[in-house]
């Protein structure tokens, strides 16, 4: 485990191992929120074994510009919205645990472009979830 650094000290995203480390971190948040953790649990009933090198190839292709992921996002959660909706709060939550979970391990333009990415996901996912939009 890293210490605790200010954000001054943490540097930027840089390998897969970097992208592992924030999943990890990332889940263990989502997988503890009260109001998350259902969906991934029950709905989604995720493997983590299976589901974490699958979303650790997927930031790691957004970030890194890797390429082992191929998968579409959108309809694997229309599929998950048509067994529970998802609403804006949750979208709102992801992101913010998202933020706080990239903000306390890294700083720079990768963990920047990260957060940006994380938000037109959400924006787009929301969007399409609530709207009907593709």
């Amino acid at each position: 485990m890293r210490p605790l650094q200010t954000t001054a000290q943490l540097a930027d995203l840089e390998t897969r191992q970097d992208i592992e480390h924030f999943v990890e971190r990332f889940y263990t948040r989502l997988l503890a929120d009260q109001q998350l953790a259902p969906i991934f649990i029950e709905v989604a009933a995720i493997d983590l074994d299976q589901h974490l090198p699958l979303i650790c190839d997927y930031w790691e292709k957004l970030l890194l510009g890797a390429t082992g992921y191929t998968r579409h996002t959108m309809n694997i959660h229309r599929a998950l919205h048509s067994k529970r909706e998802l609403t804006a709060a949750d979208f709102e939550r992801w992101l913010g645990h998202f933020h706080s979970e990239m903000d306390a391990l890294f700083n720079g333009p990768r963990a920047d472009r990260g957060k940006l990415v994380a938000a037109q996901i959400a924006a787009n996912m929301q969007a399409a979830m609530l709207t009907g939009g593709s």
